[in-house]
């Protein structure tokens, strides 16, 4: 164990328990807290493995509330971290709900010291090997995740989906309109499966014409058709082993969808041309941007193959339903922009922040993308300003009705994030801009589900 591992809070009002403690935990690095403020800061700043947690906290030392409260901040600011409640042995059932409450373990008093030590070193150990665990996680699904950078309720549950689904062999249905990023989400599902290391080939249903897909799809020999002057393998052979991406499939005319729904049923195809059966090995992966569910009602698409390509279905919302996502894709594809055109320490301005944030986005994450990559080649100083990106001025594009909640939510939710691109995505530079601590401002963030600059992969 390192000494990060090997961290221990103490959260202890009595001076001399604490002193106690501290002797017959030599072996750790041990900070002491004695409130539930100074037990959230201790926590944010030295990130402890596991915490010693008395119930009896001021200003409300003879109860208890107080101690729950910091259990629920502790776990909300460091989930992974092991609470281990201390209690009197009249409190076993506040031991018990602390336990309910996410706590690891507890400890009666008085304290056994080698009981103690027995616990807190086997809540160490489970600490690192769950960040262990994590680690490696994180490690295979990190380069297949790369571009995917997502901040908003919808699209970190989208991430999840994809994470989930990814390593397994279920066909996967992608429904969303034309820009959300249905290819890049197919290439993290490829990414994460054991077919990585073999091909992934795509074909788009809607850009070749009628009478070249099927041969496209399901090649053909030579001679079959006039200028066939030699074999040639389809998509579908040519996936052999990995995974197929049927992009706009809602666009396949329909005589090729009973052929394309017989290879699924049988997984197996004939060249055109050809009477020899070769069995394929291959995941499908399909997109749209049409409504499918329409589409067979009025007879365009058949209803058999619909159920054979949406075995999982994942819908992924535009970009204008996606809250704050546009400044914070928009601020990594300023970074990678910045560096493919040799540009470095761009920011935008205030104005081009306001821009991104009120803009529809009719193209979704593909018209960014573009903007982004324009703006860097216009730009002329070191600030992106809403003329490079196409803008003549911010707009006030806001009209419909929300709470006062809602709004002030929102509200907060866009000062953070132009905080943070304005400060370059320095969150104690943000803070101070803000007027607020840097612990209020990861609090915040935390609880609106925003993404540390130091996250954004």
């Amino acid at each position: 164990m390192n000494s990060k591992r090997r961290r221990l809070l103490i959260v202890e009002d009595d001076p001399g328990l604490q002193r106690q403690l501290k002797w017959a935990f030599d072996g750790f690095d041990v900070d002491c807290a004695s409130t539930r403020e100074e037990a959230l800061a201790a926590v944010r700043r030295h990130e402890p493995a596991v915490i010693l947690q008395d119930l009896g906290l001021p200003p409300d030392e003879n109860g208890v509330e107080e101690g729950f409260a910091a259990i629920v901040d502790i776990k909300r600011a460091a989930p992974r971290a092991k609470i281990i409640v201390v209690t009197g042995r009249e409190g076993r059932e506040h031991a018990l709900r602390a336990i309910e409450m996410g706590a690891y373990d507890f400890c009666q008093k008085p304290v056994e010291k080698p009981l103690l030590l027995m616990i807190v070193d086997r809540a160490v150990r489970i600490h690192g090997l769950e960040a262990e665990i994590e680690r490696l996680r994180e490690q295979h699904s990190a380069p297949a995740l790369e571009g995917i950078v997502v901040a908003s309720p919808a699209m970190l549950k989208v991430r999840r989906l994809i994470e989930k689904v990814g390593p397994t062999q279920a066909t996967v249905l992608l429904l969303g309109e034309s820009g959300t990023g249905k290819e890049r989400l197919a290439h993290a599902l490829h990414a994460l499966s054991a077919r990585a290391t073999k091909p992934m080939v795509a074909i788009n249903c809607a850009a070749i014409p009628e009478t070249l897909l099927e041969s496209e799809l399901f090649g053909y020999e030579r001679g079959a058709f006039t200028g066939a002057v030699r074999q040639t393998i389809g998509r579908i052979e040519g996936a052999d082993g990995g995974t197929l991406f049927l992009d706009e499939i809602g666009d396949m005319p329909l005589p090729l969808q009973g052929k394309l729904l017989r290879f699924l049923q049988e997984r197996v195809i004939e060249r055109i041309g050809g009477r020899e059966q070769i069995s394929i090995d291959v995941r499908i992966l399909a997109a749209t941007n049409r409504n499918l569910e329409g589409a067979m009602k009025q007879g365009t698409f058949r209803e058999d193959l619909y159920y054979r390509i949406s075995e999982v279905v994942i819908p992924v919302p535009p970009l204008r339903e996606r809250n704050s996502d546009a400044l914070l894709i928009a601020s990594y594809f300023l970074k990678q922009a910045s560096q493919r055109h040799g540009r470095n320490a761009l920011r935008f301005t205030p104005e081009a922040v306001q821009c991104i944030e009120e803009h529809a986005w009719p193209g979704n994450v593909r018209e960014l993308e573009n903007r982004i990559s324009r703006s860097v080649i216009m730009a002329e100083g070191k600030a992106v300003t809403a003329a490079d990106l196409g803008f003549a001025e911010a707009t006030d594009q806001g009209s419909e009705l929300l709470t006062l909640r809602e709004v002030r939510r929102r509200a907060e939710a866009q000062a953070i994030q132009r905080a943070l691109a304005l400060s370059g995505g320095k969150v104690a530079l943000a803070a101070k801009m803000l007027g607020i601590t840097r612990p209020t401002l990861y609090d915040l963030m935390d609880e609106m589900a925003i993404r540390r600059p130091s996250e954004i992969t």
